[in-house]
């Protein structure tokens, strides 16, 4: 489980730092308030930027501890600024550096119990991974580069992929 979950949660969160310092630069460049882009939604009844990123961040570093039977970290969401969310990135980062495969032993088979608003739904630890937390935090990083080209932040696929 660890190198199908691991490799990509870190990809997504070092292309996020990387979008993020170009979306900054990108409002410099341009004297955009950073404001309309950090408050920027692609539909009134979409999250906007910032909530996309905290999110990314989110879903990535939960998703290991869950697979490994610990406690999961808390954000506080309070990021108001691009600074402030690059900050968000790199903890994440450095939480998820921190995993070893040998935690992970049992993860595919694990039971997983989520909470969502609405209602609970079990899954084991590699339908949780896979079909859940992957595909969650690759929403929300698509959603993040969607707001920023919508807003002419001149970035290609390269980026989105962190390579």
């Amino acid at each position: 489980m660890y190198v199908y979950i691991m490799p990509p949660m870190q990809q997504a969160l070092r292309a996020l730092g990387n979008i993020l310092t170009k979306a900054e630069a990108h409002c410099a460049e341009h004297k955009i308030d950073p404001n309309a882009i950090l408050q920027f939604r692609l539909f009134p009844d979409m999250l906007n930027f910032t909530k996309q990123v905290q999110l990314t961040c989110d879903f990535a570093a939960r998703t290991a501890p869950r697979l490994c039977g610990l406690e999961m970290p808390s954000f506080p969401d309070t990021e108001t600024s691009f600074a402030e969310l690059q900050a968000r990135v790199a903890a994440a980062t450095v939480y998820l550096a921190g995993f070893e495969a040998a935690q992970f032993e049992g993860a595919e088979t694990r039971n997983i119990l989520l909470k969502l608003p609405s209602r609970e739904v079990e899954m084991t630890g590699l339908e949780y991974g896979m079909s859940f937390a992957v595909p969650q935090v690759f929403f929300h990083l698509t959603t993040v580069y969607d707001i920023l080209r919508h807003n002419g932040v001149a970035l290609g696929k390269r980026d989105y992929m962190g390579v």
